[in-house]
């Protein structure tokens, strides 16, 4: 890492070393097309087949349900637009949650474009779904509900289990994007009645580039890559078999490792949280209290823009970020935060700190000496914040 201290840990992960050298034969001995016939090839298939094995037994679901793909956005929409595609005689009616990835916000305008109508579902304060409110926007026309299991931004856990039964009893499909989850709670495909999963490599600490449609038995999409034909006929293009055997080697590691991360992560969030709340005045904390993400502490600030916020952690050496890796460089709020209520101007205030399997308890000491610091310096330049008497 560039950085002395990272916290930002939901944008991007570094790779696992453990990983590097699970790949590393791929990359030159081991160099061979799974769609070959030959001994090299042979190689290739019998590691693609391991890994689809190690994936479905990671999410509780069946080897022949899972297709590879070049990463989480491939994935998101192979589910959302290739199940839509497949099924629109069905009708025409898709629902999402108003602080879905943008990713997803995006695809939902494209489909509108084609002839879908999208409903997105109103959260609450702190940005968790109403399964009230969600069952009074389907109609008989509803062919696909998408809900991701926790918000990337703040943090907050959704009733993934209690939609997956709505949606089953309603005889309507579930999708989920799993990427802001994956690595800090388990998941489970049957459990939760969940039919469609988009998953990432590089969120477990794999290599980037590789992702995986789970599509459970009975459900169909179309194909939105055409071409040779590989992954039944639902993803074409040669599978990477460097970063395929790597997303295999994080899931494994991460199977044994993720209770004991998790609650190491607590620890990091959970001071985080306590220690500037309890030492910045007029801070607060975005997202659900409880059912949130070990990982996640997401702190607005009164009186300051996040992007100042931002820049004067750079210059400490500190990464962190204000919202989306996928929004960061536009000037507007998060659609997250509006979503739960914020105004405008609250929402800019805000930071994101996100920690993970490299940082270490001196990681978080610098942080959250740094946060007073520089909280104190940019209200004293602030036109308009008003310490409070």
């Amino acid at each position: 890492m560039t950085s002395e201290v990272y916290l930002d840990y939901q944008s991007a992960k570094p790779v696992d070393p453990r990983v590097i050298d699970e790949m590393t034969p791929y990359l030159r001995d081991r160099f061979g097309n799974p769609s070959t016939l030959h001994n090299v090839g042979d190689l290739a298939t019998e590691a693609l087949e391991e890994s689809r094995k190690t994936i479905a037994r990671f999410v509780n679901s069946d080897t022949d349900e899972i297709i590879f793909t070049s990463g989480a956005t491939e994935s998101i929409n192979l589910g959302i637009i290739g199940y839509a595609m497949k099924n629109k005689r069905k009708g025409n009616h898709i629902v999402i949650s108003e602080v879905e990835h943008i990713s997803i916000h995006n695809i939902a305008k494209y489909l509108e474009r084609q002839g879908f109508n999208v409903s997105k579902v109103p959260v609450d304060q702190y940005g968790r779904v109403s399964l009230s409110k969600l069952e009074r926007r389907l109609t008989d026309k509803t062919i696909l509900i998408s809900i991701g299991i926790a918000n990337n931004e703040i943090g907050t856990i959704q009733p993934i289990e209690e939609i997956g039964k709505l949606a089953s009893e309603k005889g309507i499909a579930f999708h989920t994007d799993a990427v802001a989850a994956e690595g800090l709670l388990p998941l489970d495909v049957k459990r939760d009645g969940i039919n469609l999963m988009s998953l990432s490599s590089n969120d477990i600490y794999g290599p980037r580039g590789v992702g995986v449609l789970v599509m459970r038995k009975g459900f169909r999409v179309n194909p939105v890559l055409i071409g040779g034909g590989q992954e039944r006929g639902l993803r074409s293009g040669s599978e990477d078999m460097p970063g395929i055997v790597g997303m295999r080697a994080a899931a494994e590691i991460m199977e044994k490792e993720l209770p004991e991360e998790v609650k190491r992560f607590k620890t990091y969030r959970d001071r985080l949280i306590k220690e500037i709340l309890g030492t910045v005045p007029d801070s607060y904390l975005n997202g659900h209290p409880e059912q949130r993400l070990a990982s996640n502490a997401h702190i607005r600030f009164e009186g300051i823009e996040g992007e100042a916020l931002l820049l004067s952690f750079k210059d400490r050496g500190i990464s962190v970020s204000t919202g989306s890796a996928c929004t960061s460089k536009t000037l507007e709020p998060s659609h997250t935060l509006i979503a739960t209520g914020l105004l405008h101007e609250e929402a800019h205030g805000s930071l994101q700190l996100t920690v993970g399997r490299f940082n270490k308890d001196e990681d978080i000491d610098v942080v959250l000496e740094a946060v007073p610091e520089i909280v104190t310096r940019l209200r004293d330049m602030s036109p308009v914040y008003k310490r409070k008497k």
